[in-house]
């Protein structure tokens, strides 16, 4: 499994804008995919965004779509998360994972995850 580390996180007043990273290290067994997950407290984890090893297109939650842009660092162990007019629904934990499956919205796909950033969006 891979090492993951996201940063970024914070409180942010609704309408504002935050920017999430992650790193991925340790050994790897081939080209892997990036998401972005979340859990708000008392609610189960749900798919943000995933964006694939070719970058080819990007995946996004219909509550995110227009108003986040996940992207991939050039090393492609890095991937972030621009979050732009964020919402008090937007509040939780975000948390980076990979996976070498091709299925990228679904979270039983992922097999290594970050320990996560909280992002707190005040009204």
């Amino acid at each position: 499994q891979l090492q993951l580390v996201e940063s970024g996180g914070g409180l942010v007043q609704a309408g504002g804008s935050l920017r999430l990273s992650c790193v991925a290290s340790g050994r790897t067994r081939g080209d892997f995919a990036m998401g972005w997950f979340r859990q708000a407290p008392g609610k189960e984890r749900e798919f943000v965004a995933a964006i694939p090893w070719s970058e080819s297109r990007t995946y996004y939650s219909d509550s995110v779509k227009g108003r986040f842009t996940i992207s991939r660092g050039n090393d492609r162990n890095r991937v972030y998360l621009q979050m732009n007019q964020v919402k008090p629904e937007d509040t939780g934990v975000y948390h980076c994972a990979t996976t070498y499956a091709t299925r990228w919205l679904e979270t039983a796909k992922y097999d290594s995850w970050g320990q996560g950033t909280q992002v707190t969006v005040s009204s």
